[in-house]
């Protein structure tokens, strides 16, 4: 059964291999246990058995959210890791009396798009050369409360 939980220092090794897997600019375990200490981000961890299959992290200023990866091991991918991530995410901000929660995707990534989409967020603008490798365009989206 999958459980979605504060992320914790035992997951850092894991997190950071799906990182590696996931993105041409990783997040090292060093950089993800930086979030650790810090109470008004929101990062979260989907396990099973114990074992890290997916992140989603999310850094709050003020009344907005900010995320900053949604992450599941190719391995868990298709069994509806990151819909749970999200909808966990909402969750949590709407308690945190959070006004809306944004992010940026490649304009390529359909996949992604129709996922958060699914979960509410909409277009809001664009980011113009902001990934590279490749150097793409991001879609700007926001949900929210």
């Amino acid at each position: 059964m999958i459980q979605i939980v504060p992320m914790a220092a035992q997951h850092l090794k894991t997190l950071a291999e799906i990182e590696r897997q996931c993105f041409h600019a990783p997040w090292s375990a060093e950089s993800l246990g930086e979030e650790l200490g810090n109470q008004d981000h929101l990062f979260l961890v989907a396990e099973e058995n114990g074992t890290a299959l997916g992140y989603v992290g999310c850094q709050t200023v003020l009344d907005e959210g900010y995320i900053t990866n949604v992450a599941v091991s190719p391995k868990a991918r298709r069994r509806g890791i990151a819909r749970m991530l999200l909808n966990q995410l909402s969750a949590r901000a709407k308690e945190k009396g959070l006004a809306f929660i944004t992010l940026e995707v490649r304009q390529s990534n359909a996949a992604a798009i129709a996922l958060y989409e699914g979960q509410g967020y909409c277009e809001v603008g664009g980011r113009k050369g902001f990934y590279s490798n490749p150097k793409e365009d991001a879609v700007l989206m926001t949900k929210y409360f």
